[in-house]
């Protein structure tokens, strides 16, 4: 008996997989474009957890944010950052976004060129999608 419910069960995965196996073949595959990485640049590079959290200067030294996010839109080649202008215990922050590529570090400071905490609050308040 048992013997005969292994070769149910073994005929039946078999014929499942038989209505499966065609469904499958009809999806047509995409090629993956692989690129070649430069390790040592690689590792010259920034690391998204020891950004986040990180203060934003300005020209003067000037603390004026927190980088408090990364965003990378699937349709854009440019990564944004979240600034956290202000505020107190997340109370009062102001949220804005500018590009990564305008964040540059001088010395050990993440420096955001020609920014005052003014000029960031100034900009559209960004608002987390659900």
């Amino acid at each position: 008996m048992k013997r005969f419910t292994t070769l149910l069960a073994t005929a039946s995965l078999m014929a499942g997989l038989g209505l499966v196996a065609p469904a499958l073949a009809q999806v047509a595959s995409q090629p993956t474009a692989l690129t070649v990485i430069d390790p040592v640049v690689l590792a010259s590079g920034w690391r998204a957890t020891e950004l986040i959290g990180a203060n934003i200067y300005n020209d003067a030294g000037e603390d004026i944010g927190e980088l408090e996010d990364m965003i990378i839109t699937a349709n854009e080649t440019v990564p944004y950052v979240v600034v956290s202008v202000g505020g107190f215990l997340g109370m009062g922050e102001h949220r804005v976004v500018v590009a990564a590529s305008s964040l540059e570090f001088v010395g050990e400071k993440l420096t955001l060129h020609g920014a005052t905490e003014e000029s960031l609050r100034a900009l559209p308040d960004f608002v987390f999608g659900s």
